[in-house]
C-alpha cells in the first residue's frame, strides 16, 4: 500500500496545486466552498512512475516558483479571508503554511527512510 518515490514526489506537486488553488480562490474571495481531493485515488492516475526523478523535480520546481510568486502578489487583506475547502473552514494564511509544510513534511519523510 505505499507509494513509490516517483508517486510520493508528484503527490507533493498535485497537492501543492490543490492548495494553491484553494488559496487564490479564497483570496480573491470566492464565496462558493471547494471539495475535498482524494490522494489515494489520484496516485494510481499520475503517470509518476514513467517519468524521471529530473522531470519531476523539474516540475516541482516550477510549481513552487509559482507558489512564491501568488503569495508574494497577495494584498495585506486578503490574508485573513476565510472559505470552506475539503469540508472545513481554513484562511488564507493557513493555506500558504500548509502548503509550505506539505512539501516539508514529504521531505522529513524521505530522509528518515533513506538518509539523505
Amino acid at each position: 500500500g505505499k507509494w513509490t518515490v516517483g508517486e510520493t514526489m508528484q503527490h507533493v506537486i498535485d497537492t501543492e496545486r490543490v492548495f494553491t488553488f484553494r488559496l487564490l480562490w479564497i483570496a480573491r474571495g470566492a464565496p462558493d466552498p471547494l471539495p475535498g481531493f482524494d490522494q489515494d485515488a489520484w496516485v494510481p492516475h499520475s503517470g509518476a512512475d514513467g517519468r524521471t526523478p529530473a522531470a519531476l523535480a523539474e516540475e516541482f520546481s516550477a510549481v513552487r516558483a509559482a507558489t512564491v510568486a501568488l503569495v508574494a502578489s497577495l494584498p495585506d487583506e486578503a490574508w485573513a479571508r476565510r472559505g470552506v475547502a475539503g469540508g472545513g473552514e481554513v484562511t488564507v494564511r493557513a493555506l500558504a503554511w500548509r502548503t509550505a509544510g506539505h512539501a516539508l513534511h514529504h521531505l522529513r519523510l524521505f530522509r528518515e527512510r533513506w538518509g539523505d
